[in-house]
């Protein structure tokens, strides 16, 4: 796993996508995303973004934010609308994600969810 300053450096230099990869049968992630999933062994965090994108109609809610914030060696996971109306959360009690807060960006792109880091939206 990745330190969290390396992680954090890296993630900076994720500004746009060429190509996604298949997490689900209706969930894409970008190459910034998928990075973070391999370096900080995380593709849990991605799967629980997923599971409660399952629920939520696109065409509606187009756009979604995922909110981590870590204390110790659990951590707290919001899902907001663009409106900051919060959609799902979920307590995770126990990860050894580097990195203390991340945000990520969901996005419908009419047939499929695309998940990016933000700095890739």
């Amino acid at each position: 796993m990745v330190e969290e300053n390396e992680l954090l450096t890296t993630l900076k230099q994720f500004t746009g996508c060429d190509q996604l990869a298949r997490l689900t049968r209706t969930v894409l992630l970008t190459e910034g995303s998928r990075y973070l999933a391999e370096a900080a062994e995380c593709f849990w965090l991605f799967d629980v973004y997923a599971s409660h994108l399952s629920g939520v109609d696109g065409n509606k809610d187009w756009f979604t934010c995922l909110k981590l914030t870590k204390t110790n060696h659990s951590a707290s996971v919001s899902i907001e609308d663009v409106n900051g109306r919060v959609l799902a959360k979920q307590k995770i009690e126990y990860t050894d994600f580097p990195l203390t807060a991340i945000t990520l960006y969901g996005c419908w792109a009419g047939e499929y969810w695309v998940l990016m880091l933000t700095s890739e939206y």
